[in-house]
Order: C-alpha cells, then sequence, then structure tokens
C-alpha cells in the first residue's frame, strides 16, 4: 500500500477519476491495517530507520572521502539513492559498467539512462545493512585500486 498526497483540488480530482477508471481503487485489508499501524504507531520506527540512512550516507561519504578520493559523492537531498561520479576514472559509460559488473562484482544504476548528463555517475541505494554497504564499497575500493595501478 503507498500514499499519495495531492493538494490541488483539481489535479486530485483528476487523478482519482483515472485512479478508479483503471481499477486500482480498492485496497486489500492487509494493507490497510499496515497503514493504519505505521502511521499510528510507526514513529519510533521511522526516527530509526532515518537515523540509520543518514548513517550510511556519512560513513560512505567518509570511506569515500578518505580511501576513494577519485570519487566524489552527490549527498541525497531527500532519498536513499547516492550519486557517486566516477568521471575521473576516464573510463567510458560502457566501460564504466563493465567496471562496475565485472570488476567491483555488483549492480549501480547507471547515470547513463537519465541521458548525457548522467554518463559517468552511478547511483547506489544506501537502504541496507552496514555490513552490506561495507563490502560494496571494499569491493569498489579494490578494483579501483587495480584499474588505477595498471
Amino acid at each position: 500500500m503507498s500514499n499519495l498526497f495531492i493538494p490541488e483540488e483539481t489535479l486530485r480530482k483528476q487523478f482519482r477519476r483515472i485512479y478508479n477508471a483503471i481499477g486500482y481503487s480498492q485496497l486489500n485489508a492487509a494493507g490497510i491495517v499496515a497503514a493504519e499501524a505505521a502511521y499510528t504507531h510507526g514513529g519510533v520506527w521511522y526516527n530509526a530507520v532515518n537515523d540509520y540512512l543518514c548513517g550510511n550516507i556519512a560513513y560512505m561519504a567518509e570511506f569515500l572521502r578518505t580511501r576513494l578520493p577519485q570519487l566524489t559523492m552527490h549527498s541525497p537531498e531527500g532519498t536513499y539513492l547516492v550519486w557517486v561520479d566516477f568521471r575521473r576514472l576516464g573510463l567510458s559509460p560502457d566501460a564504466l559498467e563493465d567496471f562496475i559488473l565485472h570488476k567491483a562484482k555488483f549492480w549501480l544504476d547507471s547515470g547513463a539512462i537519465f541521458g548525457t548528463v548522467g554518463q559517468g555517475l552511478q547511483r547506489f541505494n544506501i537502504a541496507c545493512p552496514r555490513a552490506t554497504l561495507t563490502q560494496a564499497l571494499i569491493q569498489l575500493e579494490t578494483a579501483v585500486n587495480e584499474l588505477t595501478q595498471s
């Protein structure tokens, strides 16, 4: 279940009309109960998750700053998706994709899918256990060091 808040009345009515027409107007009972529980009792959990994600962002920023200064991290402004600029490695978009998949041995969202402005950038999802993030960053560090030393 998800929520969508549309403050503008005209747009909200337009959305509701289309939403109802395509048959997604019925919620399942479990989703309603879960949403009610989240809004009623979820504050502690929400704050804990938010703190954890902020910790992962700070951890990644420090890791890149101290161990992979060739890469530049752009801190997110409202999500758990972190952009990292790989352009100083001098790899083409295809070579960067190959590098991430076959050398660092994990998968990221390529900025190239967002057009030329995203080329050379990769998007990390940091909404994961710190151990998973650490493993990915160490694998990335190993791959970058092999690339730059060859």
